[in-house]
C-alpha cells in the first residue's frame, strides 16, 4: 500500500513557476513508476509526466517538453513537477500517482493516486 500527498500547488500569473511535490508513504517507493497527471474542468485527465523507479527514463507530454520537469528523490519518497512558463492552459488539478507498469501514459498503469492540488495560472 502507497500513500500519495502532493503539495505545491497555487495561484501564479503567467510565465510564473510553480514546483509540485508528492510525498509517499511505504518503503516500497523506489519501486514504483511515478506519474503526474492533470484534469481541467470538463476534461479528462491528461498525461503529463512519469519517471522510472531509478530516474532513468522519463518520459513527457510532447507539448510540454522543456517546460516541465520530473525528478524523484528516493531517499525521501518523493515526486517533482517543475513547472515553468507556466501559461493560462495549464490550470488544472495536478495528481501523482504509482505504478508498477511501464505503460506510463496510461492512467490504467497506476495503482495508487494522491488527491490532488489545484493549479491555476492567471493570465
Amino acid at each position: 500500500q502507497v500513500q500519495l500527498v502532493e503539495s505545491g500547488g497555487g495561484l501564479v500569473q503567467a510565465g510564473g513557476s510553480l514546483r509540485l511535490s508528492c510525498a509517499a508513504s511505504g518503503r516500497t517507493f523506489s519501486t514504483y513508476a511515478m506519474g503526474w497527471f492533470r484534469q481541467a474542468p470538463g476534461k479528462e485527465r491528461e498525461f503529463v509526466a512519469a519517471i522510472n523507479w531509478s530516474g532513468g527514463n522519463i518520459y513527457y507530454l510532447g507539448s510540454l517538453k522543456g517546460r516541465f520537469t520530473i525528478s524523484r528523490d528516493n531517499d525521501k519518497n518523493t515526486v517533482y513537477l517543475q513547472m515553468n512558463s507556466l501559461k493560462p492552459e495549464d490550470t488544472a488539478v495536478y495528481y501523482c500517482a504509482a505504478g508498477i507498469g511501464a505503460n506510463y501514459y496510461n492512467t490504467r498503469n497506476y495503482n495508487y493516486w494522491g488527491q490532488g492540488t489545484q493549479v491555476t495560472v492567471s493570465s
